[in-house]
């Protein structure tokens, strides 16, 4: 599997609803489901679980990306993610990224890299 990385940083391949999707694991999919509704105090389904990652345009995108401003951004912008963007970080990525440090790594790292940055 190619890594894939989302718009904000996150790793889309690495994630657990994205890897029980690919795998057509509707059990690992419905444990991601609970451990996400504990861990952020809201009820996430199954269904929310459903994801061919941030970057698919015609697949399947889980819970929130479909309306992730940052991902609207990324697409608008037509940057293969944040790290390509010549605003990086913007104020609402730099909100984003205060909670989530490792996505914040992924995208330095992808931007110390690029040539011309």
């Amino acid at each position: 599997m190619n890594r894939m990385v989302a718009y904000c940083g996150l790793v889309c391949s690495e994630c657990p609803a994205y890897i029980a999707t690919q795998n057509n694991d509707e059990e690992g999919r419905r444990k991601t489901a609970e451990k996400w509704s504990e861990e952020l105090g809201i009820t996430v389904t199954a269904e929310d679980c459903i994801c061919d990652g941030c970057l698919a345009f015609h697949g399947r995108l889980g819970g929130y990306c479909g309306e992730c401003p940052i991902r609207a951004c990324g697409i608008r912008t037509k940057v293969e993610n944040c790290a390509h963007c010549e605003g990086y970080p913007c104020e609402q990525l730099e909100k984003f990224l205060q909670g989530v440090p490792a996505a914040r790594a992924v995208l330095d790292a992808i931007r110390g890299g690029r040539s011309g940055a």
